[in-house]
């Protein structure tokens, strides 16, 4: 695998699901975030996955780590919003005695199995790494939008991960329910009922999904709520996971680790409890 070190002005920055580079305040076509504003500079490690992807790897300033998480911003299968929902959110938890790592996954132009692929590789990697890493024994996903549509996935589809945190996530694949544009960068237009309800992943729940915690604002107009990350959890709880659901009134989609949103110190005391938990 390839290594590069590098040292990065990290940056709390909003975007829209979508794809346009005017609409995102500039994304590189790499997929990664080109505008922001510097708030710290951690020191970060970048590895070149199997597959050809890009994991960031973030080890716990205390050393020995709680746990690892691997991160997976949104921007709807066709962009990467790897500014407020990966490296900022990446820094908070290697502050908080845990190593992040966020996974920079390839789009998957109608095949699911890139991204999915891609995510697998993160997880092994940080398994097979813990010693160095931090010593940590457990090993979680964390999405936001597509990126929780992706991190449910490994969830619900697999025995990879410990636990699972979501924001405003897509579930669904069912029209009507789903955001389009990422059901259709993920399937395509047409995948038919099968591929749908597939990744559909409120109804790929079991009594072995790992247990979650989800975040979401309820007047959010991008990706519905109801349908997709409290239905989720519906379906967890009927699976007796446990589930942490927290519902803010307002703030819309995308405010990630934004400090502009205006619940954002109560979530992020909401996931630190959260993560603290055994």
């Amino acid at each position: 695998m390839k290594r590069t070190k590098t040292t990065i002005a990290a940056a709390a920055t909003l975007a829209m699901l979508g794809c346009s580079p005017a609409q995102q305040g500039q994304t590189s076509p790499a997929g990664q975030d080109t505008t922001a504003v510097a708030t710290d500079t951690i020191a970060y490690e970048t590895v070149t996955l199997p597959s050809g992807a890009s994991l960031l790897v973030f080890p716990s300033q205390q050393g020995k780590a709680s746990k690892a998480t691997v991160i997976l911003p949104g921007g709807g299968y066709c962009f990467l919003a790897s500014g407020h929902e990966g490296r900022d959110v990446a820094e908070w938890m290697c502050r908080d005695n845990q190593t992040a790592f966020v996974l920079l996954y390839r789009f998957p132009q109608t095949d699911p199995s890139v991204p999915n692929t891609d995510a697998r590789e993160a997880i092994e990697y940080a398994r097979a790494h813990a010693k160095e890493l931090g010593q940590y024994t457990k090993v979680g996903i964390m999405g936001s939008s597509a990126g929780g549509h992706l991190a449910s996935t490994v969830a619900t589809h697999t025995d990879l991960v410990d636990f699972q945190v979501l924001l405003y996530p897509v579930i669904s694949m069912k029209p009507g329910l789903t955001h389009q544009g990422s059901h259709d960068f993920l399937l395509g237009q047409n995948p038919g009922e099968e591929a749908e309800t597939l990744y559909s992943n409120e109804k790929q729940v079991s009594r072995k999904t790992p247990r979650a915690f989800i975040v979401l604002s309820l007047d959010d107009d991008i990706v519905p709520a109801v349908p997709n990350g409290v239905a989720y959890a519906e379906a967890l709880a009927r699976d007796s996971v446990p589930t942490t659901l927290v519902c803010y009134p307002r703030g819309g989609h995308g405010w990630g680790f934004s400090n502009d949103f205006e619940f954002a110190q109560q979530w992020k005391a909401e996931l630190k409890k959260f993560l603290d938990e055994e």
